[in-house]
């Protein structure tokens, strides 16, 4: 039995106690009177139960969010999208297929940038059939975020909830939305594999704290959302491995601490500001460590630096060991 369980049973027990208590030790049976009066209170209590009950219920219910994988499609099959794309205006060009979800009232759709890069022209098709045009807003090789626009119709556009992506646990359920193979509207289900992997990108760059899952993921689910059991996106489904081409149970998603800011600044200037240092940096493990005379194994071993770059501004040169940083 669950904590809630143990509570209103505990609760129910110690009220119907007090109301036996009361018949048999308070409350003289002396008339008829009386045994109506005492039954009267009798009622009273019983519905002072069944008002407690009620409320705990109630508390119970509004604590617990998590959905049903049927709640979580119902609600959100909605506001993913299929994107299709033509890159060369040739008649041999079939095109290409990937995912998206709609992410606000203005017609923003997130997708990976591998699915509309240098796209020619993209197209968005909701869940009744209806396609737009959509324009290319910004594109993120470091993190395969692309951000596209549709002006539709207000009433297809239902936006979907971006959850929190750094609480996530390895076991913790999730579940996957989006167009396989141009299969529209396709669900898959399955477990976080692992938290915190490197995912290579096309920017040569690797995608940092990406959520691996072993949910059935394809191409065509490119861009689409994973979601946790409460309904909201903590992912945006990005690649897989396969020897094949097909899911083999190792699948990746952008989680979405990482996009949101992404997200944020290619609405607002179609492209992303970092900052840049201009090193290739090495850990520094055990063996490395005693070959360069250090106590322990710390800090990183500066491999290269680019010309021109801060660091090469600052004074770093190569086979130099950075150990503290601001002192710390």
């Amino acid at each position: 039995m669950d904590k809630s369980g143990v509570f209103v049973g505990a609760t129910v027990g110690s009220i119907s106690v007090f109301i036996i208590f009361t018949v048999l030790f308070i409350i003289p049976v002396e008339s008829d009177e009386t045994t109506i009066q005492m039954q009267n209170q009798i009622d009273k209590n019983e519905l002072q139960i069944q008002n407690q009950i009620d409320a705990i219920n109630n508390i119970i219910l509004t604590e617990s969010k998590t959905l049903s994988l049927i709640e979580i499609f119902e609600k959100s099959e909605p506001g993913v999208v299929r994107v299709n794309t033509q890159r060369n205006q040739t008649i041999n060009d079939v095109g290409g297929v990937g995912s998206g979800f709609v992410f606000d009232k203005k017609g923003h759709i997130i997708t990976n940038a591998h699915v509309i890069e240098d796209s020619t022209k993209t197209v968005v098709t909701f869940l009744d059939g209806r396609s737009y045009n959509a324009e290319i807003i910004g594109i993120d090789q470091y993190t395969d975020i692309g951000v596209i626009k549709v002006n539709a119709d207000l009433k297809l556009l239902q936006p979907l909830t971006l959850g929190d992506s750094s609480n996530l646990q390895v076991g913790e359920p999730i579940t996957a939305i989006g167009n396989p193979f141009g299969l529209s509207g396709s669900m898959t289900s399955g477990i976080i594999s692992q938290m915190g992997r490197l995912l290579p990108s096309g920017s040569g760059y690797s995608i940092p704290d990406v959520i691996q899952t072993d949910a059935a993921i394809n191409p065509g689910n490119s861009g689409g959302p994973l979601f946790d059991l409460e309904g909201r996106v903590v992912g945006i489904n990005s690649q897989i491995y396969s020897r094949s081409g097909g899911s083999i149970g190792l699948s990746f998603a952008i989680p979405a601490s990482v996009a949101i800011e992404v997200i944020e600044q290619l609405k607002t200037n179609g492209q992303v500001q970092r900052g840049w240092l201009g090193v290739a940096i090495q850990d520094v493990n055990k063996s490395l460590a005693e070959s360069l005379q250090l106590g322990t194994p710390q800090g990183a071993l500066i491999n290269a630096v680019e010309p021109n770059s801060p660091a090469e501004k600052g004074g770093i040169k190569p086979g130099d060991v950075i150990v503290r940083f601001n002192a710390l």
